[in-house]
């Protein structure tokens, strides 16, 4: 069940994609001739007005087919009133930036129904104290709650850290201990740790663990507007840095996960409950937006690439040149996804 799940929820983000695309280019005067919800062989199709809408076989995403564009073969152009080719620069750019934006749009809005949906937090409650840390040395004791670091208000554990590690300087702590409010410094120490990509990086610690108490915190509309902007960033932030990473070696090729990895951490994320199925899919969502403005031919990125040239230079690229370099395009693609497929396999045999 949570295999279908994963499907459904990987679908539907690839069709919001489209989706995106399909919405701009008809506002602008574009002929959709196909939009299929999924690939391969197609199953079922209905003609709504002048598109055919179609349920397609292999159930992972979706495409829009335009008048006018061909992916597979570039030099296949149609200069009709209501064809992608006989549109203005500008306009083949809005149509191209619709899909991303779409993705990034729905990742808000998933954010903002987990904002009302309730979020969960660590409150800022001392679990264990190691011996011998700065924490220890300076008395701090198990269900402290620290409620100011640095004169900064704290409301939920993930705020300490991050208030601690703002400065290099000694830290001052205010914790409730019995109803009371005690004053402590404290030297943070220096330790070399690995963050989320696996590079080597310098914290500060005091030497705490969270209690485990917990509260679900709900955002009301302006909260919630900006709760999902914020997220939505942070994603968007994090997504880039690890292509940014990938490309430039310092996460390794291996870490690239592909189809299969994609879906089974999908659906592990719907064993967990909405929330997290919906934290997933936000950050799927903006990993396809992200990933589709790369300058890759064949991806919307390419595609704005030679639209840019064409608006600068006022003429298109050659053709040999267009079809040469969506060829290599679609050869850099179909490379990450085997090499995806490499590394998913690999982890399932558990190397």
């Amino acid at each position: 069940m949570s295999f279908i799940v994963a499907l459904l929820v990987l679908s539907a983000l690839v069709f919001f994609h489209e989706l995106g695309h399909f919405a701009a280019a008809r506002f602008l005067g574009v002929h959709i001739e196909v939009f299929s919800i999924g690939f391969g062989k197609k199953l079922y199709s209905k003609m709504i007005g002048k598109t055919q809408w179609s349920i397609s076989a292999i159930p992972l995403g979706g495409y829009v087919k335009m008048k006018g564009q061909d992916d597979a073969d570039p030099t296949k152009s149609s200069y009709d009133t209501d064809s992608y080719s006989s549109k203005q620069p500008w306009q083949r750019i809005i149509i191209l930036l619709a899909g991303p934006f779409a993705n990034f749009l729905l990742a808000f809005f998933l954010y903002f129904a987990i904002a009302n949906l309730g979020v969960p937090k660590l409150l800022p409650y001392v679990g264990e104290v190691s011996q011998g840390t700065p924490a220890y040395k300076a008395g701090l004791q198990k269900n402290d709650k620290i409620i100011r670091v640095n004169e900064q208000e704290i409301r939920y554990w993930e705020e300490i850290g991050q208030w601690i590690n703002k400065n290099s300087a000694d830290v001052l702590l205010e914790i409730e201990r019995n109803h009371q409010i005690i004053t402590l410094w404290l030297a943070p120490k220096r330790i070399e740790d690995q963050n989320i990509f696996g590079e080597t990086v310098t914290r500060r610690i005091i030497g705490i663990s969270p209690s485990g108490k917990q509260a679900t915190v709900y955002f009301g509309l302006t909260d919630g507007i900006a709760y999902a902007w914020e997220e939505t960033k942070k994603a968007s932030l994090l997504i880039t840095q690890s292509v940014q990473k990938l490309l430039t070696g310092a996460v390794g090729a291996d870490q690239l996960g592909g189809v299969i990895t994609i879906v089974d951490v999908t659906a592990q994320a719907s064993h967990a409950g909405l929330t997290s199925l919906l934290f997933f899919a936000a950050l799927i969502s903006v990993n396809l937006g992200v990933l589709n403005l790369l300058p890759i031919p064949a991806l919307d990125g390419g595609h704005i690439m030679f639209n840019l040239y064409e608006w600068i230079r006022k003429k298109a690229p050659g053709e040999t040149v267009m079809y040469r370099m969506t060829i290599a395009g679609w050869g850099i693609l179909l490379g990450l996804m085997l090499l995806g497929l490499y590394n998913d396999i690999n982890r399932l045999w558990g190397n």
